[in-house]
């Protein structure tokens, strides 16, 4: 036999660590190996939504306090966080959806947080004016850009569930933000007349305890920069398409959203439904597969492969390309959740976290 056929497992996935209290989304490695994982208040109880992974302990982080906000409107606490990425600078950033359980965003409950890692202190607190951050807003996934501008440029997904999505700009020195792609057809959820995700053999859809079906409407969530930083990569949850914009049209406040909007390619078929994107300097893209239990990359020559393929990843998440040559990514079993199995939590803990190597030596990170 030349390979794996069927179901087997394709690839080297190596278990890294397993989580037995609540689900986490977000992982990112800093440039010395220190690995931080988010959980996002989705039901479960969470007594820390950051944290750092010390010895097979899962260590509040930068401290309790800082998990412990007042209110979802607290600037100097994380209300819910969905997503933390070490950036190429090795800081750590903390994106803070202000949500939990999706609710209604407060002005200070939404934001963008830097942590020195030298020091494990909070250095800088961006966030979001009301008209940028809406009360709609679910701030999904964050990538950098550092070589743009005086200190760099972010750019986030809003994947509200509700409300309008799009991609959220912020220049890292002022502060500013503005949004792009304000509702733009690329960004929202593809309805079940064109497209119907299939996970564990199951149609992937809102499932409540009482009452019909309804398709997931969560929209631009996964996210990438090329590695040249001319195109953004995004993509929405229930949806095998894909788009990039660029990233100059995004990055100047005063293009108009319809100048941003005509720059706007879409991608094609990549083949499967993905929650998570990377990228790194060699040109390659990551897609998490939910669909298959896989992560898939494409090649610069526009070529697609499957990275890994495992029964275990159940759900993959969130990804991150480290300097060590492996890609991280956490499997969560998120449709597993009440409000997609009829009220019933069908999640079997733990939790895990693996990761798969990618290149046989380092490799350089573009966030």
């Amino acid at each position: 036999m030349n390979g794996p056929v069927g179901d087997e497992p394709l690839g080297e996935l190596e278990l890294v660590h397993t989580f037995t209290g609540p689900m986490p989304t977000g992982v990112s490695v800093s440039h010395r190996g220190r690995i931080f994982v988010n959980f996002p208040k989705w039901g479960d109880e969470v007594p820390a939504t950051v944290v750092e992974l010390r010895d097979g302990n899962e260590v509040p982080y930068p401290d309790q306090a800082w998990n412990d906000p007042s209110g979802d409107d607290d600037a100097g606490a994380f209300v819910s966080v969905q997503s933390i990425v070490v950036d190429p600078a090795d800081r750590l950033w903390v994106l803070d959806t202000g949500s939990p359980m999706f609710q209604p965003t407060k002005p200070g409950g939404p934001k963008l947080v830097r942590i020195d890692l030298d020091t494990d202190t909070v250095a800088q607190v961006i966030t979001f004016p009301a008209d940028v951050a809406l009360p709609t807003t679910y701030l999904n996934d964050v990538r950098f850009d550092l070589r743009r501008g005086e200190a760099g440029v972010a750019y986030i997904t809003d994947s509200a569930l509700s409300g309008p999505n799009g991609i959220i700009v912020v220049d890292l020195a002022s502060g500013a933000s503005w949004r792009r792609l304000h509702d733009h057809p690329s960004t929202k959820a593809e309805p079940l007349t064109t497209f119907r995700p299939v996970v564990e053999g199951r149609p992937f859809l809102e499932r409540p305890a009482d009452g019909p079906p309804k398709p997931v409407a969560m929209g631009s969530d996964g996210i990438a920069i090329s590695a040249d930083g001319s195109r953004l990569y995004y993509c929405p949850l229930t949806s095998r398409r894909w788009y990039s914009v660029s990233t100059d049209a995004l990055a100047d406040p005063g293009v108009t959203q319809e100048a941003a909007a005509a720059t706007v390619v879409d991608e094609g078929d990549k083949g499967t439904a993905s929650d998570g994107l990377e990228s790194d300097d060699a040109g390659r893209f990551y897609i998490t597969s939910y669909e298959h239990n896989a992560v898939l990359r494409r090649l610069p020559d526009g070529e697609y492969e499957t990275l890994v393929h495992d029964p275990r990843l159940l759900w993959p998440d969130t990804m991150s390309v480290a300097t060590d040559g492996y890609l991280y990514v956490t499997a969560n079993q998120l449709h597993r959740q009440p409000q997609y199995q009829r009220g019933k939590d069908l999640r079997r803990k733990p939790y895990a976290l693996f990761r798969t190597r990618i290149d046989a030596g380092p490799v350089l990170l573009r966030r």
